[in-house]
């Protein structure tokens, strides 16, 4: 197995800044303890976590949610806790102008504030340090005959062909994908079939985001991952779990077993892509819930690095069936848990981040701090 403390270096895990803010279900929000009053507070825990995993160096910001007056200070703001910005996410689905669709709506001056969103967000990228747009789109309809399909393919083509024209040369632009919610008949960006389509009208700078909660039952990820890595158009992760749709529960809590595959998939491309974790449940304490996500990404990275990718080959290639599959299994059931301790403490970080989390007291002075209004500067 190659050096784990090394291929953690490589590891670069982005933490989402709304997945550390109060959440819920459409039935409800449960206020927590300790939640951040701005976003100032948010980077802090995503400090923190990255302070015990080691990995977790990168913060991912959606906009609006984390308008501020000044980029140029936000962007100082976010390294000055040891940070840099992540992947930047517009925001084109709460607006109630939004109801039929953003950049496919039939409304042209609706199409066109839309755009006007996704240009300011490739100007705040610019300003904070982040190279890539990621983009998740709720565009599409509820009714067969409520607006033409092929209209509003044409519509958001238009639109992001505008908005990737004026992408700086080093950034990204990220294109995610959802078969179903909130619109329940016909979604515009539905499969990574039709992301990826739009990829290649765009550029080569526009690349699939696959989202491991936007899939039908039974969807095999690892193979789409295998596809679109093979084609250079895997742009990166939104890493969470579901049991049933887009649950958004903490990465590996359900399905560690895929999870893995989709790495072993990842460890075999050259490099791995842009890692962003994206969960935002509603019962779990935040911080020490994404430490956990981050833990079992590295678990799964190092459980991957494991297999014996020359057995795995020679069964492959003879037509060993269960060969192959031992090969695989050898390496998942493989307790890498102390190796990834070593690397972590190797790192600066902490063996145990959940350990260290508990006794550092974090939660409970945050829980007391925040309580108070903060401070004006």
């Amino acid at each position: 197995m190659p050096d784990l403390t090394v291929a953690f270096r490589e590891l670069v895990i982005e933490t989402p800044s709304w997945g550390y803010g109060d959440s819920g279900t459409r039935f409800g929000v449960f206020p927590q303890p300790g939640r951040p009053r701005d976003l100032g507070d948010k980077l802090d825990d995503a400090a923190e976590v990255h302070r015990l995993t080691g990995t977790a160096g990168a913060v991912a910001l959606h906009f609006p949610w984390d308008a501020v007056d000044d980029y140029g200070a936000l962007g100082a703001e976010i390294a000055s806790r040891g940070l840099r910005a992540g992947a930047v996410n517009p925001n084109l689905f709460e607006d109630p102008e939004y109801k039929l669709g953003s950049v496919a709506h039939p409304n042209a001056r609706v199409r066109e504030r839309a755009i006007a969103h996704l240009r300011q967000c490739v100007r705040i990228a610019e300003q904070i340090g982040s190279d890539a747009l990621s983009l998740w789109l709720a565009d599409g309809t509820n009714y067969p005959g409520q607006d033409d399909l092929r209209e509003r393919r044409r519509r958001l083509l238009d639109a992001l062909s505008r908005v990737y024209a004026e992408l700086p040369l080093d950034h990204e632009l990220l294109i995610e994908y959802k078969f179903f919610e909130p619109a329940f008949y016909a979604t515009d960006l539905a499969d990574w079939g039709s992301a990826l389509l739009a990829c290649v009208r765009l550029g080569e700078r526009a690349r699939v985001l696959v989202d491991l909660g936007h899939h039908a039952q039974g969807a095999n990820i690892e193979q789409i991952v295998a596809l679109l890595s093979d084609e250079g158009r895997l742009g990166g992760f939104h890493f969470n779990n579901r049991k049933y749709a887009d649950d958004d529960l903490i990465v590996g809590s359900v399905n560690p077993f895929e999870l893995f595959l989709i790495f072993v998939e990842l460890v075999a491309a050259d490099r791995l892509p842009r890692l962003t974790i994206d969960q935002s449940h509603n019962v779990e304490p935040k911080v020490e819930a994404m430490v956990l996500s981050v833990v079992n990404i590295q678990e799964a990275y190092a459980k991957a690095l494991r297999v014996d990718r020359k057995a795995l080959v020679a069964a492959q290639r003879s037509g060993d069936v269960l060969g192959g599959h031992e090969a695989l299994l050898e390496a998942f059931n493989a307790d890498v848990r102390g190796d990834c301790a070593a690397a972590r403490a190797a790192l600066g970080a902490a063996p145990d981040p959940i350990e260290a989390l508990r006794a550092s007291g974090y939660a409970a002075r945050a829980a007391v701090q925040r309580a108070k209004p903060k401070p004006r500067s």
